[in-house]
Parts: C-alpha cells; structure tokens; sequence
C-alpha cells in the first residue's frame, strides 16, 4: 500500500485537498510535512496522539516531518472546538510549556541529524516575534476577507452563540497559522500540513495563503477526531479528566491502564489508530478478539504497543507486569516505582513496621483489619479454602504469622482474598 491507501485503511483520513495530486505528489519522492502544537498546557494529551503519530507515519514513509510547538500561536489561543475562550497565558508560564512539550515530541521521531529525513523542531514564535502589527495586516490580512474566516466552521460556531461569541483575539488565530504554513513554505520547502479535523478551516487558509501570497502549490490533510464507542470523548480517564502524555501528570500504569480497559468495540480501531502493526497482524488479533474477548490479547497489544511509543518499552514492559500483578501476576521483576502505582489502585492498610517484628504479623488480623474480610473467623474460613494470599501466593496455614522478610521492598505486603479483592498492608508510616 502507498502512505496513503494505509492511512484510508486505517482510518485516518478525514479531509484533504486535492487527493489524486496529494497521491501524485507523494510518489515522486520526499516532502517536507508539518503539524503544529500549542503549549497551552504543560503537557500534550492522548488526543494530539493521532496527528503526533502522523508526522512519524510520514517519516517513516521517508518524508520529512517538523514538530511546531506553537510558542506565538499558544499565546493567542485556538477557537476550533472551543466554546468559549481560552485563558491567556503569561510568557513565563509559555515557555515552561513550550520546553515541556519540546521533550515529548522528541520522544516520538526520529532527530538524528544524520538521516536525510530527520525530524525538527520549530517554535513558531522565532519567527513572529519580529512581525510588527502593521506589517502583519499588510502583508498577511489583505490576503483574507472577512466573509471567508467567518464561514470557517471554528468561527461560526462562536459567533452564533450570542452569550459567548468570539474575541477579535482568538478570531485572528487563523491568520497566524496561515501564516506559519506559509513562512515554512518559503523558508523549509513545507508542502503539506497535518492536523486533527477541527484544524481544517485553519489549514486551508495558510493553503490560500501560501496560493496567493507565494504562488505555491501546498496541500493540507486531517484525521478525525476520535471519540469513543459509547459516544463519549476518548482521551478522558473514568474521572473524566484527561490522560496526558507527562508520565507526572498521568502514570504510565495509569496511561497502560487506560488502553487495557477501551471498549471492546473499539480495540481494532485503536489497533489501526495509535499503533504501527501491519495489516495482517491487525486482522490476527481481530480474529482472536472475536473468537475469544476474554483472553483480552487485542487489549494487552494495544496497550503495550501505545505505552512503549510514548514511554519506552521498558516503561511499557514494567506497566504490563504491573498490570498482571491484579490478576495474580508474579511479583518477579517488578520495580518499586511499578508496585506502588499498582498499590495505589486498592484499599490501603497503615500499620507500624514493628507488627512484623521477632514473630510476625497474624495473617487473620491483616484480612479483617484491611476490610478483606468482615470477621476473623471468615478469615480462617477463607485461608483454610484457599482464597487468601499474600503478595499472591497462596497461603494454607491461618496460624502461621507473616514474617518481615515477606514484605515487598521492606515496606509493603499485597493482600488478596478470592480472585479480584485486594488491599495494600504498608509498613512505611
């Protein structure tokens, strides 16, 4: 398949411009492609992903990608699929956002200043910093009507909310990145830029810009915006906020968790979405999830392959142990960092290290005290059927007190009672 049957395929093609000469383009050799990033947080979330992961679709196809982190853009605020303004930011909080996002594209293509089509990474603000206003409506404003940014679909829909309505700030956001597409037209030979589906009104204006201003031919492509099965907005966690890609912001067990539990309807879109698993690979794992759900392998692969994009697969190696460690995993290998986001999951049990002091803690007094079990004899009960465990392993004996050698990085003990009903005994206090 050429890049672009791929992207058909995996559905990640919403709109483009002229299509047959974006194709034709494509095969006659390397182009330079851009998408850009506004640092309007600290941190990138899952649903820049999708157009995070264009650029290194494109790079890996051989073409060139540039990462903008939007330092001019961000301070400005983009209106698509707002509604109601965003906040201004002041310059100091911007560019801790800007170095911030800097490092999490890096994370995700390829720099090497080698390789013929190495990445880069642009900040649009080294450019507009030096444009006066006047300038700016002279060389750029006189290029677009007002009738023609008003029909833009992110601007319309502002304006038709009388309560709200739109700021001539934000309604001049389009402008500058119009003129981003153009400025890396002339200066990096850029003939295409990418972005999520509410960035096309934006997109086709630096398109016309670049038409009118440059006389240059360049073409614009966007993905869609991904929501859920259910009709709910992908990228948020079950307390509804988001999930970003700073593992400080949300862990990476957290960031694993979040993929492990999608719908099952959704597990092979994602598959073709946020991973780089060929066509027939996708289709083995469909087939398998149909055959059999349960097993959960369509799951485990999209979270693991997602984690080890944004983190590494050493960080997504550590999740996934993590991860079985709930459904009675081996401790084996797990790190402390991975065990205490895991623990941070179930009920937790303060109590002092001396309880596992010469003789060792009662089995029978943790289960009750950590609310495992209502009583010590159900405790007996359940130790006796073999239901109770300790860092899961079974244990047989009720009399037998837990040792402080047992305890997990010499602080911790991982109770569980039946299959699922776990709590955390942590010594640490």
């Amino acid at each position: 398949m050429t890049l672009l049957e791929e992207l058909r395929w995996r559905g990640l093609i919403h709109d483009s411009t002229d299509a047959a000469d974006l194709e034709a383009r494509l095969v006659t050799g390397p182009l330079v492609v851009y998408c850009g990033f506004d640092p309007t947080g600290s941190s990138l979330h899952l649903g820049n992903l999708v157009p995070l992961l264009g650029l290194r679709r494109f790079q890996r196809a051989g073409h060139r990608p540039i990462a903008l982190a939007g330092g001019a853009t961000g301070s400005i605020g983009d209106p698509s699929g707002r509604a109601s303004e965003r906040q201004l930011l002041d310059a100091e909080t911007l560019a801790a956002n800007v170095a911030s996002i800097k490092r999490q594209l890096a994370r995700l293509l390829e720099f090497d200043s080698k390789a013929s089509n190495a990445a880069r990474l642009l900040d649009n603000a080294s450019w507009m910093e030096g444009v006066g206003f006047l300038e700016f409506l002279r060389e750029v404003g006189k290029h677009f009507s007002v009738n023609q940014m008003v029909a833009k679909e992110s601007v319309r829909a502002r304006m038709q909310d009388r309560e709200t309505g739109i700021s001539y700030t934000e309604f001049s956001y389009m402008l500058l990145q119009a003129y981003d597409f153009y400025h890396l037209a002339e200066k990096e030979n850029c003939e295409l830029q990418i972005g999520g589906a509410d960035q096309w009104g934006n997109i086709t204006a630096g398109a016309d810009l670049c038409r009118k201003k440059a006389g240059r031919r360049v073409h614009g492509l966007t993905f869609p915006l991904i929501t859920n099965a259910d009709g709910t907005k992908f990228g948020k966690s079950t307390g509804g906020g988001s999930v970003w890609l700073d593992p400080g912001l949300t862990s990476v067990y957290r960031f694993y968790q979040y993929f492990m539990a999608v719908d099952d309807r959704d597990v092979v879109r994602f598959l073709k979405f946020f991973t780089f698993l060929e066509p027939g690979e996708i289709s083995a794992l469909e087939a398998a999830h149909a055959a059999d759900p349960g097993r959960r392998e369509a799951h485990r692969t999209l979270a693991r392959e997602v984690t080890a994009l944004v983190h590494g697969a050493g960080a997504a190696a550590d999740a996934e142990r993590a991860s079985a460690l709930l459904f009675g995993g081996s401790l084996e290998g797990i790190t402390e960092a991975s065990f205490r986001e895991v623990a941070a999951e179930v009920p937790l049990l303060r109590v002092p290290r001396e309880r596992f002091g010469a003789e060792g803690a009662p089995l029978v007094d943790l289960l009750v005290e950590s609310g495992l079990c209502p009583s010590k004899g159900q405790a007996r009960k359940d130790i006796a059927g073999g239901g109770a465990y300790v860092n899961n392993e079974r244990v047989a004996d009720a009399a037998a007190p837990i040792p402080g050698e047992r305890l997990l990085f010499g602080r911790y003990l991982l109770l569980r009672r039946g299959k699922r009903n776990y709590a955390l005994v942590d010594t640490g206090v």
